[in-house]
């Protein structure tokens, strides 16, 4: 499995220009994020959540909010700043769709088609997947056949491994039979397993991908593929954003 994250929330420039025109107090110029080390998505999330409760609109709000709530240590001593307090309690007051606003774009590769039938029970998460109907699986194809993804548990036995790395390469036999045959991809497909891998892009906002990671992340109970994809979601995440990381569950994790 790989895992990469592609694009995500960043501010316009048009809104960074509109700091000055909006801000009206000294100290308040050039990019003020880099200065207060503050993520472009902490402050699109500060706009929402404070266009809610405040009489100011939203293209003013960062402008002449932004120093009050980057620029000091959390009054609640949890650490972190007072936009950080202001997450916090936004989030414990279940407000959580002005979260919805950040999102992130991911490639995923080498996944098996179960842990794809079991993303899609997962809602607001939008997804372009490599097709078996127009990508052709075939042996002599230039994909070369498929591949496939071995769960742990036969990985770990030899013996099964041995017989499911068999079942495998019977599939692809029948696939390149059935396509010999004059059978579509289309309809080739239909022998092709659970285990063959595939590639997707996969797009979601932070709300949806914070749910995802609580029901899938490891120890509780989830398919080891994807309580793996969970991981590596939440750490490409916290790469860019890392004032998230306290939003994932990890007390759990490893059990």
């Amino acid at each position: 499995m790989n895992v990469k994250l592609i694009a995500h929330t960043q501010l316009s420039e048009e809104f960074y220009d509109s700091f000055d025109e909006y801000g009206g107090h000294s100290g308040w110029s050039g990019n003020p994020f880099e200065r207060m080390n503050a993520a472009d998505s902490a402050a699109v999330a500060l706009t929402a959540i404070r266009t809610c409760y405040s009489p100011l609109k939203p293209t003013e709000i960062v402008a002449q909010e932004g120093e009050k709530y980057f620029g000091n240590a959390a009054s609640d001593g949890e650490g972190g700043t007072e936009a950080d307090r202001l997450f916090r309690h936004i989030t414990g007051s279940g407000h959580t769709s002005t979260l919805e606003h950040i999102t992130y774009t991911f490639a995923i590769e080498g996944v098996s088609r179960a842990l794809l039938a079991q993303l899609t029970r997962h809602r607001h998460l939008s997804f372009s997947v490599q097709s078996q109907r127009y990508v052709r699986m075939g042996s002599a194809d230039k994909i070369g056949g498929f591949d496939s993804v071995f769960p742990p548990s036969i990985e770990g036995n030899p013996e099964a491994k041995r017989r499911f790395r068999g079942m495998m390469i019977n599939a692809q036999e029948d696939y390149d039979t059935l396509r010999s045959l004059g059978v579509p991809p289309e309809d080739a497909r239909m022998v092709l397993p659970n285990a063959a891998a595939c590639s997707l892009v996969m797009t979601g906002n932070s709300r949806t991908l914070l749910d995802f990671y609580a029901k899938r992340r490891p120890g509780r109970g989830a398919q080891h593929e994807i309580a793996d994809l969970a991981v590596r979601l939440r750490d490409e995440i916290v790469k860019v954003d890392p004032w998230l990381a306290p939003y994932f569950d990890t007390k759990k994790e490893g059990e």
